[in-house]
């Protein structure tokens, strides 16, 4: 089904100057084909004004409701960015890969304007993932929260030291556990942290969530999956730890106390993400983790 665009967005990483020469390539080209474009605010600042005077700019909680299509230029972690800003939104995204691996953004920058003009022609896959989010309680009281497209995770921050919590789902008891923490991950976030931790590589189309704990201290605690509508809860026991933290997509962690309670849910919202036509899971699995290939 051919896109029906008016305003699409263009949002990046910061910190690499290539990126800009990408962005602007991008920028003209849909110009060309008689498209708005707007630059998230941040981004537009490392352009010359001659250059911002041609398009138009806004902030990044305001992309999800002005732009029809939002074009990522960057690797997978400024993807998980612009994930959490706009899943609150049903507008589409595609991934340019300016980073390493690449997994979500995964249209290579000499090939973006071909597979831009077959997508906005309506040749293209969609897939809705969604996200986790995390709500801390103390003492019954709301003390911090997020969202992740790819993990939550529990880790001792800046101490390397067993944490100690219970582990719930849906009310009912799993098991205590001595670890270095545990990842709560979606189909996503399948292969990226959780997967250097042994857990199972999920396809993106799974509607499950996967628990893999951080060297337990036990060798019968294994990876769990379950349904992604499970209400997951962990109760943080007592530790030498002073100080341990729930993270989202690795950013800013909330800092947890003894007793705290850390609930993780499937967010109601969930991201659009286009794709061209011959993008393929398994391609891309293999490409990015080694796999073999066929047999000649």
């Amino acid at each position: 089904m051919e896109l029906n665009l008016k305003n699409v967005g263009l949002m990046g990483r910061l910190d690499d100057i290539s990126i800009l020469s990408t962005v602007q390539q991008i920028a003209i080209f849909l110009s060309s084909k008689g498209l708005n474009v707007i630059l998230e605010s941040s981004l537009a600042e490392k352009f010359e004004p001659q250059y911002q005077a041609q398009w138009q700019v806004s902030r990044l909680k305001m992309m999800g409701e002005v732009c029809d299509l939002v074009i990522i230029i960057g690797g997978d972690g400024c993807f998980l960015g612009a994930a959490r800003a706009l899943s609150q939104h049903k507008t589409p995204v595609i991934g340019v890969n300016r980073g390493k691996l690449g997994f979500l953004t995964d249209i290579l920058p000499q090939q973006v304007e071909s597979q831009l003009t077959a997508i906005l022609a309506g040749d293209y896959t969609i897939e809705s993932r969604f996200l986790l989010e995390c709500q801390v309680k103390r003492a019954g009281s709301p003390v911090g929260n997020g969202s992740a497209l790819n993990d939550v995770v529990l880790h001792p921050a800046r101490v390397v030291q067993m944490i100690e919590f219970e582990l719930y789902i849906e009310g009912k008891f799993v098991y205590t556990q001595r670890s270095d923490g545990l990842i709560i991950t979606t189909p996503t976030g399948s292969t990226a942290y959780a997967l250097s931790g042994g857990g199972p590589i999920m396809h993106p189309s799974l509607d499950a969530i996967a628990l893999v704990p951080m060297f337990p201290h036990t060798l019968s605690s294994r990876p769990l999956v379950v349904p992604a509508n499970s209400e997951i809860k962990l109760i943080i026991g007592a530790s030498k730890l002073t100080a341990p933290q729930i993270s989202c997509d690795g950013q800013q962690g909330i800092q947890l106390e003894v007793g705290d309670v850390v609930y993780v849910n499937k967010k109601s919202h969930k991201l659009n993400v286009l794709h061209p036509l011959q993008h393929n899971f398994y391609e891309v699995c293999r490409s990015k983790l080694g796999w073999s290939s066929r047999l000649t």
